[in-house]
């Protein structure tokens, strides 16, 4: 059986991709699944340094912390097929193959796109990330028609169609939302809803905003590693939601 391959992609930067996909990981890993993974951002590479912090802090407190095959995409002369090389050379030893993309429209990431299985867009909760999926229509407030990632997708789409691939499972997943109830947050769900069913995707697997996702990071730790033993870290209940609303997002995959 040939690895599920899912991408975290997004043309915008500081969505959180990274962050996110190193959560899906471990969670996966945590779940007894092979997990490699593919950081397609080689000038910023943030997956690659969560990854080594987490190397680097496991071995100074003398625990175990699992861990992906991972690679990083840095200067590759031809990268689209390196890609390909290297999702050929993982596909039938792991279960799950994750590529971080950066923020832009480049022909790795178009090539990345095509590739996928899943792809999953993190979004912050505002009209300037939604304006990346959908035009928004500043007096009505109704959606006029899908953005340029929208249409990217669409024809990606279109390609695999025609490739005789599966057809691409698309979610957007509202990001760093606020933990109050506000007139924005239920705007960006009516307008997120009206959109999905345009374009085709699933909203699924909201994250809330938490000051721990970005302190962990130093560490190379995740909220699915809180209960490990030797770590001696405080488990409190905005953690015990976190871990269940990153759950909720990685069963959606399957």
């Amino acid at each position: 059986m040939k690895a599920k391959i899912v991408v975290l992609g997004n043309e915008k930067g500081g969505t959180g991709k990274s962050t996110l996909a190193m959560h899906l990981i471990v969670t996966w890993l945590r779940e007894g699944k092979k997990v490699a993974a593919l950081d397609l951002d080689g000038r910023q590479g943030t997956l690659s340094r969560y990854l080594q912090n987490r190397k680097e802090f496991a071995t100074k407190n003398g625990i175990t912390l699992p861990m992906p095959d991972y690679v990083r995409m840095n200067n590759i002369s031809n990268e689209i097929l390196f890609l390909r090389s290297q999702l050929e050379r993982l596909s039938n030893d792991y279960d799950i193959i994750v590529l971080d993309t950066p923020g832009a429209d480049t022909a790795l990431t178009q090539e990345a796109l095509f590739q996928a299985d899943t792809l999953i867009t993190p979004i912050n909760d505002s009209l300037l990330d939604l304006d990346v999926l959908g035009v928004v229509d500043g007096d009505t407030l109704r959606i006029k028609g899908p953005s340029h990632y929208s249409e990217r997708i669409w024809s990606v789409r279109q390609k695999r169609n025609l490739m005789k691939k599966s057809p691409l499972n698309w979610i957007v997943a509202r990001n760093r939302l606020s933990p109050f109830k506000n007139k924005n947050k239920q705007m960006m769900e009516e307008l997120l809803n009206s959109l999905s069913e345009r374009i085709h995707f699933k909203v699924a697997g909201s994250i809330t905003d938490r000051v721990v996702f970005r302190e962990l990071f130093l560490k190379g730790l995740t909220m699915m590693d809180l209960r490990e033993n030797g770590l001696h870290m405080p488990l409190s209940m905005s953690s015990i939601a976190a871990r269940q609303e990153v759950r909720s997002l990685a069963n959606s995959v399957f």
